[in-house]
């Protein structure tokens, strides 16, 4: 498991979320089941766990225990899939890391990282069709510059548009290294990594649809959560943490407060932390890709 992915702020996000070791959870991002393996350590033998995964290849990392449920799925449709087991009542708990895994990353043909040069895929699905090599081959300018400004927040995000599509009149932009050289004139070496790091994220998000299956998993969490039930979220981008602090706060995505006639909030939820649990310094030390995580605790009203 820990080859294929280091869990973050696992102590933190466990010790949080079990409440109850006769309980009901929900590990939306099953990844390499280091999480679900903590949430299975807390539990009883009348305790249980329903994993979800969108990556097939995750599916090869399932624990052997009669505990344990794994569905290869998207987490938007965690709701549904509450429904179908029956359960009536709700769940105890719900916890979504919604990090890249270590394994996505350093996996060279998944195309995810542009330390190797690949196929531009970045597909968290095989099964999906649409791949990053068609949104920079396909899209037109204006649509490349907004995916790039809205969801990787890049500086030069007209000129990387216009530099892509320059570049693939002359020839289809088909691997990580063709970005690459089609993009670095506007690569300085002091901010290339950071830069780049950008514009993938951008793609990804794009390619998975990533935002609008996590407004539809908030959602679908909410409902399927019995009261006094905890939601928990690691995030790694403010596009994502902006999106949870927002659902937590007013029960929407937009962050767009709804009162009753007294002045009450419509939320599902409430805070439990107020600000976000930060990895500490060893961790960040023994794992890097934990830096920029953010974890976030909330409970059904």
């Amino acid at each position: 498991m820990s080859e294929y992915h280091n869990p973050v702020l696992l102590e933190e996000s466990i010790s949080s979320l079990v409440t109850n070791p006769d309980g009901t959870y929900i590990d939306a991002t099953f990844g390499g089941g280091g999480h679900t393996a903590g949430v299975l350590s807390r539990l009883s033998g009348r305790g249980r766990v329903i994993a979800f995964d969108r990556d097939i290849d995750a599916m090869s990392n399932a624990i052997k225990d009669e505990r344990l449920k794994l569905i290869h799925n998207n987490y938007r449709f965690v709701h549904n899939y509450v429904l179908a087991e029956g359960i009536t009542e709700g769940v105890d708990g719900i916890l979504a890391d919604l990090g890249v895994s270590s394994h996505q990353f350093d996996t060279a043909e998944r195309g995810f990282s542009f330390r190797y040069d690949a196929p531009l895929d970045m597909r968290m699905d095989k099964g999906t069709a649409k791949t990053a090599a068609d949104i920079v081959n396909d899209y037109d300018q204006e649509a490349l510059e907004n995916i790039f400004r809205i969801y990787g927040e890049v500086d030069e995000a007209r000129r990387a548009a216009k530099l892509i599509v320059k570049a693939r009149e002359q020839a289809p932009i088909k691997t990580t290294g063709d970005l690459g050289k089609a993009l670095e004139s506007i690569m300085p070496d002091y901010k290339e990594h950071k830069q780049m790091a950008k514009i993938y994220q951008a793609l990804r998000i794009e390619v998975n649809g990533e935002l609008r299956s996590l407004e539809k998993f908030l959602e679908g969490a909410a409902e399927s959560l019995k009261t006094g039930g905890r939601l928990v979220v690691i995030t790694y981008h403010s596009l994502e943490d902006r999106m949870v602090k927002n659902f937590i706060k007013t029960g929407n995505v937009e962050g767009k407060e709804e009162k009753d006639m007294y002045g009450n909030l419509h939320t599902p939820l409430k805070a439990i932390n107020r600000k976000p649990i930060l990895p500490q310094e060893a961790e960040i030390a023994s794992n890097t890709r934990a830096r920029s995580a953010k974890l976030r605790i909330a409970e059904k009203i």
